[in-house]
């Protein structure tokens, strides 16, 4: 999509609709939607004076304009209530009145960067959100599929009045493009069939995305796998014929240590032996959402240019049943030598961070946060599509995490890393065992996880916010975004880059 900033006034833009906003409870509209309003005699006081519209978050009005603007149409957009106001309900407000160009068959459109002209949220903020929320609607995922309808948005412009705030609304459009493609390039892998996205094909999308933004990455094989003694992550591929890969991604904005980012790369889970049920599990080809999100913030990252070093790591393998799968009651050995009893060969993923996690440690990190969908207790705990749990190790990192959070949208809640569950994961068989059992699910595979750390760590466990399975509801506006289609979410990315941005 060609996404342009201009300097001028709104009603002048050439655009084959307008989209411009008003706050719920506004009687007369002003600013860039007063001068729309003026331009088209009245036409929206009208529509609100008559109660057709009243500016409740999402809420859509299409007006024509029938000659008195370049533009043929102008859709009106509800921001909700003054009180309420935010970033993302810019990003939500954006993608409603997008998809519903799209639909008209609309092929560019001129907007306003919403909030911006009042002052409400920066300049900078505003144009980031509307270039998100526009960008992120827009998506969707056709590859394998003959579609006849080719209805799509080519040009998207963000119009500012005051040639002052210029500079910040096309900064901000910048990095909500950037982010966006980050975003959609994460949904692309995690929509991707497994046979299309086996371990090999993760290490090339890694590559592929690598030699677009200059980033190192090595894609290194299961001899070398082998070499590094990563017995955990060995374990778990046994049963597939598609060899596991570990991908090592490096962006160098800066000369000091790196955060590193670790994502879960399981390309299929089956549960290998301790096998799921049949239904549904064709979801499991999301089990990946964790390296999807890694490689998407990465790309992002780099694009940005930011001051930061950002490290990569992605262990990535297919879990299946097989005569060479691995067992319950196996013992693995990890990278820094501690066994693992096998309880579930379905507790894959944490096995696979393991090893990870030891690796990171070489890079003499400033922190590691790993990335996996790794739990069904946390979905039960905190709901699907409602927010992702962290465990953290030290305040610090936590608080950065958190504002990262609140400024995306992307919600995370902190969960306790008790000493007790310790004691879920004791045996008489090895050092400790891979799960604790359905009692305090989540907060067992977290204290496993953190067996295998020697630095300021966070584990962020996204299963219940990698996809979403409705896409945009009216009956279900909090759970299901207008910005967030069905299928992958990319979820974890926009938090991630705002991690970097404000480190």
């Amino acid at each position: 999509m060609n996404i342009q900033v201009k300097q001028g006034s709104i009603q002048e833009a050439q655009a084959d609709a307008l989209i411009v906003n008003l706050f719920e409870g506004v009687d007369l509209p002003a600013g860039a939607t007063g001068a729309v309003d003026k331009a088209l005699n009245g036409a929206i006081t009208e529509i609100i004076r008559g109660g057709d519209f009243r500016g409740k978050l999402n809420e859509l009005a299409v007006l024509y304009t029938r000659g008195a603007l370049p533009a043929a149409r102008v859709i009106v957009v509800g921001l909700g209530a003054v009180a309420d106001f935010s970033p993302d309900r810019v990003r939500q407000a954006a993608a409603m009145a997008a998809k519903k160009a799209r639909d008209l068959g609309c092929k560019s459109i001129a907007s306003t960067a919403h909030g911006a002209g009042t002052g409400q949220i920066d300049p900078a903020v505003a144009a980031q959100a509307v270039t998100e929320g526009t960008l992120l609607g827009l998506y969707k995922w056709t590859q394998h599929r003959h579609v006849s309808d080719e209805r799509a948005i080519e040009a998207f412009t963000i119009v500012e009045f005051d040639a002052g705030k210029l500079a910040a609304i096309e900064a901000g459009a910048r990095a909500g493009e950037v982010i966006a493609s980050g975003v959609n390039r994460a949904r692309d892998l995690v929509n991707q069939p497994p046979n299309y996205l086996t371990p090999a094909r993760l290490a090339e999308a890694a590559q592929q995305m690598a030699a677009e933004t200059g980033v190192r990455c090595e894609i290194h094989d299961v001899e070398w796998i082998k070499a590094q003694r990563m017995g955990a992550l060995l374990g778990v591929t046994q049963g597939s014929a598609n060899p596991p890969q570990f991908i090592e991604l490096e962006y160098k904005g800066a000369d000091i240590a790196p955060i590193v980012l670790v994502g879960k790369g399981i390309t299929f889970d089956s549960g290998g032996l301790s096998i799921k049920p049949a239904e549904g599990m064709e979801a499991m080809k999301n089990d990946m959402g964790g390296a999807a999100a890694v490689i998407g913030a990465v790309e992002a990252v780099a694009r940005l240019k930011l001051p930061v070093h950002v490290v990569g790591l992605i262990p990535t393998c297919e879990n299946l049943p097989g005569g060479a799968a691995y067992r319950p009651a196996d013992v693995l050995t990890a990278r820094n030598d501690k066994t693992i009893e096998v309880i579930s060969t379905d507790a894959e993923g944490r096995l696979i961070l393991a090893d990870a996690l030891c690796y990171a440690a070489d890079f003499k990190p400033q922190a590691v946060i790993d990335l996996a969908t790794l739990t069904g207790a946390c979905v039960v705990a905190l709901g699907e599509n409602v927010a992702a749990g962290y465990f953290c190790n030290d305040d610090a990192l936590s608080r950065k995490i958190k504002l990262a959070s609140n400024a995306t949208g992307e919600k995370l809640w902190r969960l306790p890393l008790f000493d007790e569950y310790r004691d879920k994961i004791r045996t008489d068989n090895a050092d400790i065992k891979n799960t604790g059992g359905r009692t305090g699910g989540v907060g067992s595979s977290a204290i496993f996880l953190e067996e295998f750390t020697s630095y300021p760590w966070a584990h962020w466990d996204i299963a219940g916010m990698v996809s979403d399975k409705l896409g945009y509801s009216a009956v279900y506006p909090r759970t299901h975004l207008p910005y967030v289609v069905r299928g992958g979410t990319g979820f974890g990315v926009r938090a991630l880059v705002e991690l970097m941005r404000s480190w």
